[in-house]
């Protein structure tokens, strides 16, 4: 173990760990802004792989499934451009805001964003499961109310 960091007090330890916390969340926000550009430009196939996350799995060391989501959650920010910036401070992980990005939509970012602002990610991920089987047991009950109409 690293002398100097066996020497720290207590508090300056959590202190170092939430600071790396979020900038690690800084740099992870960047990357995730990167990879929806290198998306959006179809940049990955001058590589003559199949899909960027293929790309990522190659060039990153991601398996494929960690990297469609990367790319899903990629996406789904730039449409939620305060979750964005939230992400890009250090104030959120990127637990909480794959979890948000299943979810929040432009209508809703500002409700997930408090929540996922002052509650842990497993909240989070909670909200967002049961928020996206409301939405489509109002689907379900829309498209059954069109076909009695019928």
């Amino acid at each position: 173990m690293d002398q100097a960091i066996s020497a720290l007090p207590t508090p300056d330890l959590v202190d170092a760990i939430t600071e790396l916390a979020g900038h690690l969340n800084a740099a992870q926000a960047r990357f995730l802004a990167l990879l929806a550009e290198l998306d959006r430009r179809d940049a990955w196939a001058e590589w003559g792989v199949r899909s960027c996350a293929h790309w990522l799995n190659w060039k990153c060391g991601l398996n494929l499934g960690a990297a469609r989501e990367k790319i899903r959650v990629a996406r789904a920010l730039e449409r939620l451009p305060r979750i964005a910036a939230a992400m890009a401070a250090g104030q959120l992980s990127y637990a909480k805001v794959r979890a948000m990005t299943r979810a929040a939509d432009e209508s809703t970012e500002e409700y997930f964003l408090q929540i996922a602002l002052h509650g842990t990610a497993h909240h989070v991920e909670r909200l967002a499961r049961g928020f996206r089987r409301v939405k489509e047991a109002q689907e379900l009950s829309r498209e059954e109310q069109q076909q009695k109409r019928r």
